[in-house]
């Protein structure tokens, strides 16, 4: 199956991330390999809703998370609507297929305390390498942009007198985030710091040592070496700063619109599994303190007189 001008749509058109590809292209390859081995199908118009659902019961039945397996879903809905536009195929099997039910799962973030002791009280690195670490752990934190937004971000997008930063997200959306005077300093001081590394201001923020642009495994292992420092949460990802941020924003009663914005989300559905953290918190505190909080005898107190 020929899926090179579907991939060219969705880059050309779509403007999907360089990531964002590599994974639809990873599944659709997984589906087209099952289809081969198990149907002995080469061509779209052949492919039925039962082949689909045969493919959803080898994949659960082989432990795929149900989460990656709707991901996987959404990809196929993406290639028989575009076939469909194509007229490669006359119906869309994708409609007769039933989506799997993911349970809600919380965003994994880091608690406050622990990301103002990594922030405030941490022993950074001399030199231009600790600056720069510093620096991805403050960007994250502070502005919950994504680990492809930061690797994206070239010196000419931040604007220090402003003190705001311009990010280039999904969909080739712009955003301008605004960010405080503490980035502001640590921002000033690994841009002189970097400029006795590199003198080109017009490449990517941030370098590595050698003066190079840095990757995304690079990124993800400076956060877990300074997260696992202070938490012990299973994941230390880039990604748990970016839950962290808003999920911070939440509990302190920032308005959700905003947070949508700040965050770069495309509709406030995304966004709101940022209010579940506040609402088990206060669930929690009134369990505690409220004298009808709890469900036990014990707890109800004296009968009223």
């Amino acid at each position: 199956m020929n899926t090179r001008t579907f991939f060219n749509y969705l880059q050309y058109e779509k403007r999907f991330s360089p990531h964002t590809l590599t994974a639809y292209r990873s599944d659709l390859d997984q589906f087209t390999v099952f289809l081969r081995e198990e149907f002995s199908l080469r061509h779209p118009a052949d492919i039925s809703h039962h082949h689909v659902r045969a493919w959803v019961v080898h994949l659960l039945g082989n432990d795929v998370a149900v989460s990656s397996v709707r991901r996987k879903l959404s990809v196929l809905k993406t290639w028989f609507r575009f076939l469909l536009r194509e007229e490669i195929v006359e119906a869309n099997p994708m409609q007769k297929v039933q989506i799997p039910k993911a349970g809600k799962r919380l965003p994994v973030y880091v608690p406050e305390k622990s990301m103002h002791h990594l922030l405030d009280n941490m022993t950074w690195p001399e030199g231009f390498a600790g600056r720069r670490d510093r620096l991805i752990i403050t960007l994250l934190y502070h502005t919950g942009m994504r680990r492809a937004e930061l690797l994206g971000l070239r010196v000419s997008d931040v604007d220090l007198e402003s003190a705001t930063l311009r990010i280039m997200g999904k969909g080739q959306k712009e955003r301008l985030l605004p960010f405080g005077k503490k980035l502001q300093t640590v921002l000033a001081d690994y841009l002189s710091e970097r400029a006795q590394v590199v003198q080109e201001n017009d490449q990517a923020l941030i370098i590595t040592d050698k003066g190079q642009a840095a990757y995304p495994r690079y990124i993800y292992g400076v956060v877990r070496k300074y997260l696992s420092q202070v938490t012990t949460i299973e994941k230390k990802s880039p990604h748990v700063l970016r839950h962290s941020f808003a999920t911070h924003l939440s509990d302190r009663g920032a308005d959700l619109n905003a947070i949508k914005e700040l965050l770069g989300h495309s509709n406030l559905a995304a966004t709101q599994i940022y209010t579940h953290n506040s609402i088990e918190k206060l669930k929690r505190v009134y369990q505690q303190a409220h004298p009808k909080g709890k469900t036990d005898d014990t707890a109800r107190g004296a009968p009223d007189e």
